[in-house]
This record gives structure tokens, C-alpha cells and sequence, in this order.
């Protein structure tokens, strides 16, 4: 099997050093450049080719934002995984690289020792390994954006206007992982605020960075979107983001309310919070009409959920085209499950999801 090559882009010599470690530790893998800043990354980016890189944020000369802005520039394609802090300022960051064609990125400890211990090499691995299998960022110029997304508006709009009522009580459920954070915002700001349905959404993020998601989302929508909290009751039109380390469960109540449970089980396809629970946690509700979305990401999270909500519950399923996900695993394992009803590209997916749940008028 040949290795996959990882560059590693860190100004610290320590952390460097501990970071190819853990790569070197696995046969996948091999560390095949390093480089200091981003200036050196650059230069070596543009002559060799590189499974993965693995960038670090704070760095001189050039960091790692800046590196992601020139190669967007010059639309030099690498698989990129940002190392990231947990600060607030640090997950607005990561957001940002996100943004900028980052594929996905690991909470990075502050003190590289701790990076050899607890869960950290393991949960670093899986991010890579996921990195490495991903389509490549595509680079579209802001005219081209600007275009795509006024268009999807005037169909929208449209839907918006002829939409029905959908008759009884409706809710949505969305799972998404590598490359979620950038698709999401081809689905969650095309939602209007008078949708008929709460939205559950499950974005496998850790502690620190899905109230940034959220917050962000929220600036960028007319549909309301919040991290979920404990005992939060749950309206139409507002997206519940489940928090990174827990896990979301919706409890039903009496007089048709509805609540968030967060939970600390453990993890779940490698994952907290794991969009299983959540679909799981909808199987002793009293909807009558479930929409099950499944976007882009590694592994196989809401088969499960969704097979075994099927089992008690008429729900609709819909999954992200294999051409439009960063990684098509989540949906794929649920297409090959037969579970799903319809597959739609990322940018079909909001409209799905008004015609099927409908506005109030």
C-alpha cells in the first residue's frame, strides 16, 4: 500500500516534532516535508504534491489564514487540516479557514506533551485519514459566487411564495461532518424564518466551536440558529445546534412541547455529539411529518439512527449528492442502507427541505 504524504506546517520545532510522530506511528501514513511558516509551505506546496497538509495557525511571516488566501489566489488545490486552539477568537478563526477551502481541522493543546497523551493522537489520525480521501476545495471567484447565490435566491423566492401548508407537526434533522461547516451555509441561510419546523442539526464539531457555527450562522440567516442548551424548548423556525461533547436528544412533553436533553454517553461512531441519538430521540415524538437530512462526512453517523427511526416512524430522508460532498461517506452509507427517499445536491437541499415542511403563512 503506497503511504500517503503529509506535509506539516508548524513554527514550533517541538510540536512539529510530535505532530510527525503520531503521523509516522501509522502505516497510512508518512511525513514527506515540514516547514516553519507559511511562506516555506507555500514554496513547497507549489512544487511537490501532498496527500494532506497539516497547518498551523499562529505562525511568523506568513500564517495560516494568509497561506489559505494565497493558494485560494492562486488556485493551487491542497487537502488542508487546520490545528487549531480552543478560544473563542481561535474557533473564529477555524471558521474562517473553513471558509477559505480548510477540508477540517483538530483542537490542537496549547503544550505539545499534551498531545501525546489522552485521545488526542487517535482523534488526530481519524481527522486525517479523512482528510486525505476528500475532494479537493473548489475555488470559484466572487462574481461567480455572487451569481450562483442570486439565483438560488429568485428559486427561493419562488418557493417561498407558492409553498403550501404542509398539514401537522413537522420537524427537521440534519447530520454533518467534514466539510459541513461550509456546506451548511448553502443550506441553513436559505431557510426562511417562518418555516414550519424546528431544525435539529448535528455538526460533529468539539467543545468550544459549534456556539461560533452558530453564532455565524445566525448572522448569515433569516431562520433563526442557536447552540442548543439543556431544557431548551424547541420552536418553528430555529435551528438547535447540538454542542460540541454532548450529545442531543429531543423530549417530548406534555401539551405537544418539545425540549433538548443533552447527554454525556459516551461517543458513537467516534463522535460527540453523534447524530444517532438525536435521530433516535425522535422515535417516541408525535410528529407526523420527519425530515432527515444527511450531508457531507466521513463514516457512516445517522444510519444507524435513521434505520432505527424508520422502524417506528414514517419519515423522509434525504441525502447530499455524491458530487457536491466534501466526503461521501455519511451519505453513502445511508443511500447503500436503501434508507434514503432522495438525493439532492448542496444547493437543492434548503428548497427540499420548504417544500417538504412547508412555511407559515
Amino acid at each position: 500500500m503506497t503511504k500517503k504524504k503529509i506535509l506539516v506546517v508548524d513554527d514550533s520545532a517541538l510540536m512539529r516534532r510530535v505532530l510527525c510522530d503520531i503521523i509516522e506511528s501509522d502505516d497510512r501514513f508518512e511525513v514527506a516535508g515540514r516547514a516553519v511558516n507559511g511562506l516555506e509551505a507555500f514554496d513547497l506546496i507549489s512544487r511537490n504534491q501532498y496527500d494532506a497538509v497539516v497547518l498551523d495557525v499562529n505562525m511568523p511571516k506568513m500564517n495560516g489564514i494568509e497561506l489559505l488566501e494565497e493558494l485560494r489566489k492562486y488556485k493551487i488545490k491542497a487537502r488542508v487540516m487546520m490545528a487549531s486552539t480552543d478560544t473563542r477568537e481561535g474557533a473564529k478563526v477555524t471558521l474562517d479557514a473553513l471558509e477559505l477551502g480548510a477540508l477540517d481541522f483538530i483542537h490542537k493543546p496549547d503544550n505539545a506533551y499534551q498531545c501525546k497523551e489522552g485521545i488526542f493522537p487517535q482523534e488526530f489520525l481519524r481527522v486525517l485519514s479523512g482528510v486525505v480521501v476528500s475532494n479537493y476545495p473548489v475555488f470559484q471567484s466572487k462574481e461567480k459566487i455572487q451569481e450562483e447565490v442570486d439565483k438560488s435566491k429568485k428559486v427561493l423566492d419562488i418557493i417561498k411564495k407558492t409553498a403550501d401548508k404542509v398539514p401537522g407537526n413537522k420537524i427537521v434533522a440534519i447530520a454533518s461532518s467534514t466539510g459541513g461547516p461550509k456546506a451548511l451555509q448553502s443550506v441553513i441561510p436559505r431557510l426562511p424564518a417562518n418555516l414550519d419546523a424546528p431544525v435539529l442539526l448535528v455538526q460533529h464539531m468539539p467543545i468550544g466551536f459549534t456556539s461560533s457555527l452558530a453564532e455565524r450562522l445566525d448572522n448569515l440567516s433569516e431562520i433563526h440558529v442557536v447552540e442548543a442548551s439543556e431544557g431548551m424548548q424547541v420552536s418553528k423556525g430555529t435551528v438547535y445546534i447540538a454542542p460540541g461533547g454532548k450529545h442531543m436528544n429531543l423530549v417530548t412533553g406534555s401539551a405537544g412541547k418539545y425540549t433538548i436533553h443533552l447527554s454525556d454517553e459516551p461517543s458513537r461512531e467516534g463522535v460527540k455529539p453523534c447524530a444517532n441519538y438525536m435521530y433516535e430521540s425522535l422515535r417516541d415524538s408525535k410528529f407526523d411529518n420527519i425530515v432527515c437530512v444527511v450531508m457531507t462526512g466521513m463514516g457512516a453517523d445517522g444510519t444507524e439512527g435513521i434505520k432505527n427511526l424508520k422502524a417506528k416512524k414514517k419519515i423522509y430522508v434525504i441525502s447530499q449528492s455524491q458530487s457536491t460532498c466534501t466526503i461521501y461517506g455519511m451519505p453513502k452509507a445511508v443511500d447503500t442502507a436503501g434508507l434514503s427517499d432522495q438525493s439532492a445536491p448542496l444547493d437543492d437541499l434548503a428548497q427540499e427541505i420548504i417544500l417538504r415542511v412547508g412555511i407559515t403563512k
